[in-house]
């Protein structure tokens, strides 16, 4: 039954007279007769005989005969049997996430078990002769490493906890060695910084030694542009650039997405809005850009600090403004896609 009311046999009268009551869970079945009632309740099961529920706002009772004041109708306020799905379908396909829905679905259908991909096991690998730990004194020279921790909350807040930082000086040997081991113990590695073509950075080299296939290197944007992305055997890697807006900017656009169709989700797409620039922005160059940006109510501003290197305006922001590599400028009201990180 779907409402609170009164199961009936239909016939050519308006008063019925009332058998007994059914609640959610009863088991038993009551026969009716043309004429005949019984009290339902929403969830309870209709009897067979049944071929109606009025809802109770609808009718007048005494004692045990029942008033009608609307017209009744076949099947009113009965859910059917396999309404949702019948027997023998495919409850849900390969590659649809496991939501709360999803998971509520199966239940309801008596489904407590299903095959699903494992989560991605993922190592994060931070490069650079200049990196301290937080909390410790700097030194001249040194600056604070915040990329892996970075990547590393990215991850678990987008539901990748099977993860592992790694950390290794602008050396050659050891940047090939660390990287020979974690190739061999991970789903997906993420490597900062030494991928560009300075004399110190050995990451583009060591890859190359162990015979990363390269699928890609360098994106025609910006922030983002030394970015390399390859495979070896199964496992996945992306070199994501030092600085570290551009290393979150990429996580974001790249390897989110990346995480997803490895873990098996066929529909996927980073969740994008259109909305209003409250803000005038314009820049040289001809690639595409995602600027940090505040997104609220349908309206947009671009904040200062688009620098790769600054994070502080990556903090508060919740959003990236796309902009194709053919257009530099927004004016104020311009209508501006976006990608929502947060």
């Amino acid at each position: 039954s779907a409402m609170d009311g009164y199961a009936v046999r239909i016939h050519d009268s308006e008063y019925y007279h009332v058998k007994g009551e059914l609640q959610a869970g009863d088991g038993q079945d009551v026969t009716l007769r043309k004429g005949d009632a019984v009290r339902i309740f929403t969830g309870a099961p209709v009897p067979n005989d049944a071929n109606a529920v009025v809802i109770q706002e609808k009718t007048t009772i005494k004692e045990k005969e029942l008033e009608v004041h609307d017209e009744v109708t076949v099947q009113s306020n009965i859910r059917p049997k396999g309404e949702q799905i019948q027997k023998g379908e495919m409850a849900l396909g390969k590659g649809i996430s496991l939501t709360p829905a999803a998971i509520g679905f199966l239940t309801t259908i008596g489904i407590t078990d299903v095959s699903v991909y494992q989560k991605p096991s993922i190592g994060i690998i931070a490069t650079g002769n200049e990196l301290a730990e937080a909390g410790t004194e700097l030194k001249h020279g040194q600056i604070y490493e915040s990329n892996s921790l970075m990547l590393r909350t990215a991850l678990v807040s987008s539901g990748y906890t099977d993860n592992e930082t790694f950390k290794v000086p602008d050396d050659f040997n050891s940047t090939r060695n660390l990287l020979e081991e974690v190739l061999k113990s991970k789903d997906v590695v993420l490597i900062t910084g030494g991928i560009s073509v300075g004399d110190y950075d050995f990451v583009g080299k060591a890859l190359q030694e162990l015979k990363v296939s390269q699928l890609f290197y360098k994106v025609k944007q910006k922030p983002g542009k030394p970015l390399f992305f390859g495979k070896k055997n199964d496992t996945y890697i992306f070199a994501l650039p030092g600085n570290p807006a551009a290393a979150l900017s990429c996580f974001y656009i790249y390897v989110q997405r990346c995480l997803r169709r490895i873990e098996g989700c066929l529909n996927f797409e980073p969740f994008t809005v259109d909305a209003t620039s409250l803000s005038e922005y314009s820049s040289k160059g001809d690639r595409a850009q995602f600027l940090k940006a505040d997104y609220q109510n349908g309206k947009v501003k671009i904040l200062e600090g688009q620098s790769s290197s600054m994070l502080h305006s990556f903090a508060v922001s919740n959003a990236l403004v796309y902009l194709s590599a053919d257009k530099n400028k927004v004016e104020k009201g311009d209508i501006v896609q976006l990608l929502l990180t947060t």
